[in-house]
């Protein structure tokens, strides 16, 4: 496990609150429910992107390759998630991401994935454009390894 991400580490954020029908049985939320959480900060990042463009998601845009999570604490409801949302690697094709879910300043949750950029049209990997690459470091805080 890497180290738990601070606040600090984050340019862009994103708010949630959970709702009732996200707690489990033991009266926490759900694990299975922090990836609908960054999966909302991921959309919510590249939102500009997808909006008045209709060859978003018809010819092109990204994939989740891979998603993995660390619970940190548990989280009861009502709360309200501060989520940052971070591009930590831009390669080629594929970026990585990451996401540290806050209740208050206590670190409840870190996603990490892997997004891939992609022609639904061709149904192949595609090199990430120049615009999306811009948005990205105009985003974040620390810059992105590209090497």
């Amino acid at each position: 496990m890497n180290p738990p991400a601070s606040a600090d580490d984050f340019g862009y954020f994103f708010d949630i609150a959970t709702r009732w029908s996200d707690l489990d049985s033991l009266g926490h939320v759900n694990n299975a429910r922090f990836f609908t959480f960054d999966e909302s900060a991921r959309l919510d990042y590249f939102g500009e992107l997808m909006h008045g463009d209709p060859e978003f998601w018809q010819s092109k845009g990204f994939i989740l390759a891979h998603i993995g999570c660390d619970f940190i604490a548990q989280l009861h409801h009502p709360a309200r998630l501060r989520i940052g949302f971070r591009i930590s690697r831009l390669g080629r094709s594929s970026m990585d991401t990451q996401s540290a879910m806050f209740d208050g300043e206590r670190l409840v949750a870190v996603t990490r994935g892997v997004l891939v950029w992609f022609n639904y049209r061709e149904q192949k990997t595609a090199p990430i454009p120049d615009d999306v690459r811009a948005l990205i470091r105009a985003r974040e805080k620390i810059p992105p390894d590209e090497g």
